[in-house]
């Protein structure tokens, strides 16, 4: 006995020997009342300090699973309830609607999987390699001594107080009026968008919704039982002619728009379309439920105002986070919005999950209120700004398209002249380069000729001859090679 013990080097010794002892003793390899070793002996047995055993014991004498006598050394307790049945579950006869949907639109599940060794255009995500770790670390430090053991207990569903001020000074410099608002702290975008649907939606209520679209606010709004009503998306924004026509015949709850760097297709919609959809709004009396994705990589254009920030009313729900240029591992959003709404969803967010966490938080604020976010920004846009050219160089060169979407942010969206983007993926895996399928992001049955290529997480070499077997992929099934 004791000879398939192994040691490693990431835990403490003595809790590897407590765990080990404590499994053989579940298992009845040891019977009750019989004798261990002493502390010397196993020490020696098991290759480790006599410091090490004695830890160890008195770990498993805390929990039960030994005990001491006098001069006579340690023996195994009685263990209660240690004959196991087998009793098993069919748990796809006991699953509701909601999660064999949720498997059922699951992408992540469905779509082809990343394998090492490939140039993956999927991911939209920033690079780590950027990330201020150490100034993240400094912020974490500093709040912990200040704040101490408060800071890790629990907090407030409406969030930590000082990032809600930080992030409302955030909002106030992109030109929104807060007065009459509130904003309310979410674990990232998609809770702050779950939020707002369980609070105002109901079942088979209808969304309008550009199209194509966030694949998971498709999800979430499928998810909740809404009626998704599409509005296509054109280089400039919102096609406002249909917009107008869906509203007249349909009943629509919301307006969900990502005007800055839409994503998938990159669009911003211009100063026009802006205040155009805002007016159509008004005159249908049309709720607009604004996603602030990405605005910060704004790589040409001077800056556009949020809808938010066009109009002093109540009538815009804006949801964002940093997530896809800093730390997206925090999961921090929020929602501003009127705040007799943020009220009854502080509400629904406690009866969920009481808040988010507090901690992350809190180093949050102290990272934002050290300046760090200005520098941070302006050294990653450089950096990105550099990559998307040349990512465009790379497609303009090697991809045959119809058109590029595009002005900003992590990402290109293609529309291909007759390819599948399917046929496109297929052949592409074979030599080891993925990337997203634009059918995805649409509502309806469009976009068989799109894909999306994320460029933040790979190099200008990966893009370069990424781009190429994409490109030469596409010529031959165009017949164009």
């Amino acid at each position: 006995m004791f000879d398939d013990f192994q040691l490693n080097d990431d835990k403490p010794y003595y809790l590897q020997v407590k765990d080990y002892l404590k499994e053989i003793i579940l298992k009845g390899m040891i019977q009750a009342d019989t004798r261990l070793p002493s502390t010397r002996e196993l020490s020696k047995m098991l290759k480790v300090s006599r410091n090490t055993i004695i830890e160890a014991y008195n770990y498993l004498e805390d929990e039960g699973f030994i005990y001491q006598k006098k001069a006579k050394g340690y023996f195994v307790s009685k263990i209660q309830n240690t004959q196991k049945t087998v009793f098993n579950i069919e748990w796809r006869e006991k699953l509701t609607k909601l999660a064999t949907l949720a498997d059922k639109i699951d992408i992540t599940k469905s779509e082809p999987k990343w394998e090492k060794g490939m140039i993956s255009f999927k991911s939209i995500s920033p690079d780590p390699n950027l990330f201020d770790v150490d100034e993240l670390k400094r912020a974490f430090l500093n709040r912990i001594s200040l704040e101490e053991g408060k800071i890790l207990n629990y907090g407030y569903a409406r969030g930590y107080k000082p990032l809600i001020d930080e992030i409302k000074k955030y909002l106030k410099l992109k030109g929104i009026n807060l007065k009459g608002k509130d904003v309310i702290i979410t674990n990232g975008y998609t809770e702050a968008l779950n939020l707002v649907l369980g609070a105002v939606c109901n079942d088979k209520d209808e969304i309008l919704c550009e199209n194509p679209t966030h694949n998971t606010a498709i999800n979430a709004m499928r998810l909740k039982g809404l009626n998704l009503i599409p509005v296509d998306i054109e280089e400039w924004g919102l096609n406002l002619e249909i917009l107008e026509d869906r509203i007249k015949n349909n009943n629509p709850k919301l307006l969900y728009l990502t005007p800055s760097y839409h994503n998938p297709t990159g669009v911003v919609f211009s100063p026009e379309n802006r205040l155009k959809i805002l007016e159509i709004a008004k005159k249908y009396k049309l709720p607009i439920l604004e996603d602030g994705f990405n605005e910060e990589l704004r790589y040409y254009s001077s800056h556009i105002l949020p809808l938010a920030a066009l109009d002093d009313g109540n009538s815009i729900i804006y949801i964002s986070s940093f997530s896809k240029v800093l730390f997206p591992g925090l999961r921090i959003g929020w929602i501003l919005a009127d705040e007799v709404l943020i009220d009854y969803i502080e509400s629904l967010k406690r009866s969920l999950n009481i808040h988010t966490s507090f901690l992350d938080q809190a180093i949050l604020f102290e990272y934002l209120n050290g300046g760090n976010l200005e520098k941070y920004i302006n050294k990653v846009k450089r950096i990105y700004r550099d990559k998307f050219e040349w990512a465009l160089e790379c497609v303009k060169k090697y991809i045959p398209h119809k058109r590029i979407l595009g002005e900003g942010g992590l990402h290109l969206f293609l529309e291909l002249n007759s390819a599948s983007a399917r046929d496109v993926l297929k052949e592409c895996l074979k030599q080891g380069v993925i990337f997203t399928p634009g059918e995805v992001f649409y509502i309806d049955d469009k976009g068989e000729n799109t894909l999306r290529l994320g460029i933040s997480r790979v190099t200008n070499e990966e893009i370069e001859r990424g781009f190429k077997i994409i490109g030469d992929v596409v010529k031959k099934l165009e017949g164009l090679k």
